[in-house]
């Protein structure tokens, strides 16, 4: 074959391939959201003189053709296959993949965000419970690298010393250690976030150490929508979802959960949240500022005031057998200065629960 045959033929392959993609963009409809990374893709941006006379049309349209390229989902995993399989990178973006689990990397240990962690910690104590009848309880849970970290050859950071150094800046606290009490089998494949169905002994951990007797037993329902996590689509791999269980009986199905920030009345479980992106949303309706859960048929009058990161969605409720009422505050979304609106702190058990990867990054902290 000829010099210039070949090239013709190349030519012709790539002038195919182009207008192939040309016109796969323009048949196929714009998609309005990315299920696997959890977010609203690009729209075509609007035309007009100002738009394109100061940069935002062309800015938007590169937005846009980005995010609605064809086989964008298909490119995204080849890359992902190939940085870690042919060029064998040990993570994408901070992600790895081991023994059928997706963590991230938890590494270095920065000291600036435990102290500030425990800054806020202390303002909340300074604020509102220094001086009252309140127990003060402190317990942190460990992310996934934890447990695969340093026997897969991934840096890690020093757990000890972080747990030493919140514990340290929280004296005011009785610390409850739940690292024993946990396995990576406890956590989901594709998600940061642990089984409710396998922290039961997590939980009477907790009650224990807080002089709460717990005795409900549960029945453990399965949805039937696979749980994509939050790991799925950032890693870009077609591995096999997670099933979620949750634990339900009839104790907790006469619970009732106030929503502070929409002013209404749910369940403990909204199974409404199926039909969104993230399935671990159906605890508590996901990420709030402040819930409260009332158990009717609680055989003790006692209090729970829980400040917690997403992990305290699933665990609250298994301590709701134990408690008339828990609050659970999320300071994240609800600076500190605002929860004595809210709160009037007297004699309650208050627990501060939060993982290492918040309290690593904890700026989001208000």
């Amino acid at each position: 074959m000829g010099i210039k045959r070949k090239d013709r033929i190349t030519v012709i392959m790539m002038a195919l391939i182009l207008f192939g993609f040309l016109t796969g963009n323009i048949v196929k409809s714009d998609e309005k959201i990315s299920i696997s990374e959890r977010r609203k893709l690009a729209q075509f941006p609007k035309i007009s003189v100002e738009n394109i006379k100061n940069g935002t049309f062309m800015s938007g349209f590169e937005s846009y053709a980005k995010d609605q390229f064809p086989l964008r989902e298909q490119f995204r995993a080849l890359k992902t296959a190939f940085s870690l399989y042919v060029l064998v990178q040990s993570d994408q973006h901070g992600l790895y993949s081991k023994e059928g689990y997706i963590a991230k990397m938890e590494y270095p240990l920065h000291a600036d965000s435990l102290q500030y962690a425990t800054a806020c910690f202390g303002e909340v104590y300074e604020r509102y419970l220094s001086g009252t009848y309140t127990d003060v309880y402190l317990t942190i849970v460990p992310d996934k690298s934890y447990f695969l970290a340093d026997e897969n050859d991934y840096p890690s950071m020093d757990y000890d010393v972080l747990a030493e150094q919140v514990r340290d800046g929280m004296e005011y606290a009785q610390y409850i250690d739940i690292f024993g009490d946990l396995q990576i089998s406890d956590y989901y494949h594709t998600d940061a976030h642990w089984r409710q169905e396998q922290i039961t002994d997590v939980v009477r951990h907790l009650a224990g150490a807080m002089g709460v007797e717990l005795t409900q037993q549960y029945e453990t329902k399965e949805l039937e929508k696979p749980f994509y996590g939050v790991y799925y689509g950032q890693l870009a791999l077609p591995v096999k979802p997670d099933t979620l269980y949750y634990l339900d009986n009839d104790m907790l199905d006469h619970c009732t959960v106030y929503d502070y920030e929409d002013h209404a009345e749910n369940k403990i479980y909204d199974l409404t949240k199926t039909e969104g992106n993230d399935l671990y949303e159906i605890f508590l309706g996901g990420s709030k500022s402040l819930l409260s859960i009332e158990n009717p048929n609680a055989k003790t009058d006692r209090e729970l005031v829980m400040f917690r990161d997403s992990f305290g969605s699933s665990i609250a409720p298994l301590l709701a057998d134990g408690y008339a009422k828990i609050t659970l505050v999320d300071i994240r979304y609800l600076p500190v200065e605002r929860i004595g609106n809210y709160i009037n702190f007297k004699d309650q058990d208050v627990l501060f629960l939060y993982s290492t990867s918040v309290l690593n990054h904890s700026e989001t902290l208000k």
